[in-house]
């Protein structure tokens, strides 16, 4: 079978079900940002410094290509053939993990800068990264029917990715980068 095959050559895809669509649809859009989240995950999987988190990060790849299958298929009938579909359970599960992980951090007094490690840096480009395709998919049920618990998931997700990072700098013993904020002159 080959990669290419010429069919979005004219700017057009199909979504899962035959649909053809333009690629700049709101679907294809958010599909897209959460490929583009679940590679950004994978870098930070690579420089994650504990198993514990790469272990998190690859059942998170899974979600999200979990989550993107939904919104690729936007007869709802055709969810009921997938093996799993995101849960108000898979929304626990991340909020546990950030209660954990915030547990073991110093509370924060100021406003952080991404940055310190390597690991951190990508934590933090997950966490925008996860933050844009929350707004796309706000925007997408404001036209169409998407259960709300995608909306919650990619919510928690960003502020795990934001512990995490944290968290990364933490066992590598950097300080986060604080936000000097805006200064001013007196007159």
């Amino acid at each position: 079978m080959k990669i290419y095959t010429g069919f979005g050559d004219k700017g057009n895809t199909s979504l899962f079900g035959g649909e053809v669509v333009p690629k700049s649809h709101l679907r294809v859009e958010l599909y897209g940002t959460i490929d583009e989240l679940n590679s950004t995950v994978g870098l930070l999987r690579l420089k994650a410094e504990d198993t514990p988190t790469q272990e998190l990060l690859k059942k998170i790849q899974n979600d999200l290509f979990t989550l993107s299958s939904e919104i690729a298929t936007p007869d709802s009938e055709k969810h009921r053939n997938f093996d799993h579909l995101i849960q108000d359970t898979d929304v626990r599960h991340l909020e546990e993990e950030i209660d954990r992980i915030d547990d073991t951090l110093v509370p924060l007094r100021h406003f952080i800068l991404p940055g310190g490690t390597e690991a951190a840096a990508f934590g933090h480009l997950c966490r925008t990264v996860c933050r844009r395709a929350e707004r796309i998919l706000t925007t997408l049920a404001m036209h169409t029917d998407v259960r709300p618990v995608l909306g919650v998931y990619l919510n928690r997700l960003s502020d795990l990715f934001f512990v995490l990072a944290r968290y990364q700098n933490k066992l590598m013993k950097v300080d986060d980068v604080t936000w000097k904020g805006i200064t001013r002159k007196n007159k």
